[in-house]
């Protein structure tokens, strides 16, 4: 079994079969979010953990292989912080969303420092 404790924070990843993406439209995915209507378990774990880490990685690698190919670094900064809108777009939507623990802000919270500062 699961630790009760974590599964009521929100700690717990879904299921992802239950929640597919098939079948939305960008604008459909970013207005079910920005409105609150995805579960903050989804968003928590799918969108801002998963998705959004792996993009901000792939920015922060970019960046850095500019950076030692000598790229000026206005541009190297600017590929850097591509992601933060995206970053802050995906911090409101959990904030904004039903079920949302405080374990998930605080962790959520982190994760945008971490990558803005990164």
């Amino acid at each position: 079994g699961q630790d009760p404790p974590a599964r009521a924070a929100g700690l717990v990843p879904p299921c992802p079969r239950r929640y597919p993406v098939s079948g939305l439209s960008l604008a459909r995915f970013l207005e079910r979010r920005w409105r609150g209507e995805m579960p903050a378990r989804v968003v928590f774990w799918w969108d801002m953990l998963l998705v959004g880490t792996l993009v901000n990685l792939v920015f922060v690698f970019v960046s850095l292989a500019m950076a030692a190919q000598h790229v000026d670094m206005g541009l190297v900064v600017a590929v850097h912080f591509v992601p933060l809108p995206y970053n802050l777009f995906l911090l409101v939507a959990l904030l904004r969303s039903p079920g949302r623990t405080t374990a998930q802000a605080s962790v959520g919270a982190l994760w945008f420092a971490a990558f803005t500062l990164l």
